[in-house]
């Protein structure tokens, strides 16, 4: 197996038929699988998994967890039975298109099989206060981490699979896309940034963005878990 793509979904019960019908395409032009996972949702996401994706579809798999501990811990059951070669993710919304999921597959593909890369989104078509805080995180992470560091929360992520040798040492929460980055960095990866367009969620709402409040909690948690990340601690 070339790919292996983990999305945790967490209450996307509306988005879970049309993200479906967008990523399987993609398996008649790529060695692909899939890895959803069922992050402990509070709607009758379970159910439409069982009824109508579990054991329908090749390379398709699902992970089910009973209670949701975070975005990061939902990673890390799907990394479990990912197979591929290089391996990543992406959110369960489809604000990143099948496009430009391609692009990152073309440019694993046209890469140097004998280097490690690591591949993430850079996005565009964001809001104002979207950007206020993504500057202010690129911002703190590169000084509290001495590295570049930029637009850590985007989509899609793709990395050789050697980036990942102790799946238990990743953070339970978002932190995950910014330790995964900080170990790329460290271990001499080939690090490419990518642009993607970032288009408005169709269906559903986020479980955690749901205003400037939201994003205020969420940039706290994230500067405490970097603050661990950064002296070894486990994020919980």
């Amino acid at each position: 197996m070339k790919f292996s793509m983990i999305i945790p979904c967490f209450n996307e019960l509306q988005s879970l038929s049309n993200l479906l019908k967008m990523l399987l395409p993609l398996q008649v032009e790529y060695d692909l699988e899939y890895i959803f996972v069922e992050n402990g949702s509070s709607d009758q996401s379970e159910d439409y998994f069982k009824k109508n994706i579990e054991n329908k579809f090749a390379n398709v798999k699902v992970a089910y967890i009973n209670k949701n501990i975070g975005y990061g811990f939902g990673l890390q059951q799907g990394l479990k039975s990912a197979q591929g070669e290089y391996i990543g993710w992406i959110h369960a919304d489809s604000q990143i298109m099948v496009n430009e999921l391609k692009k990152f597959f073309d440019a694993v593909l046209n890469s140097d099989d004998k280097k490690e890369v690591f591949l993430k989104g850079k996005r565009h078509k964001r809001s104002l206060s979207a950007l206020f805080f993504t500057v202010g995180q690129g911002f703190f992470s590169s000084m509290l981490f001495g590295k570049w560091l930029f637009d850590l929360g985007a989509t899609p992520v793709i990395f050789s699979e050697s980036l990942i040798a102790n799946i238990e040492k990743l953070p339970n929460d978002f932190s995950i896309d910014i330790f995964v980055h900080v170990e790329a960095i460290k271990k001499g990866f080939e690090i490419e940034r990518i642009n993607v367009d970032f288009n408005e969620r169709q269906e559903g709402t986020s479980s955690w963005d749901t205003g400037i409040i939201s994003k205020l909690r969420q940039s706290k948690k994230v500067i405490e878990s970097s603050f661990k990340i950064r002296i070894g601690r486990k994020v919980l």
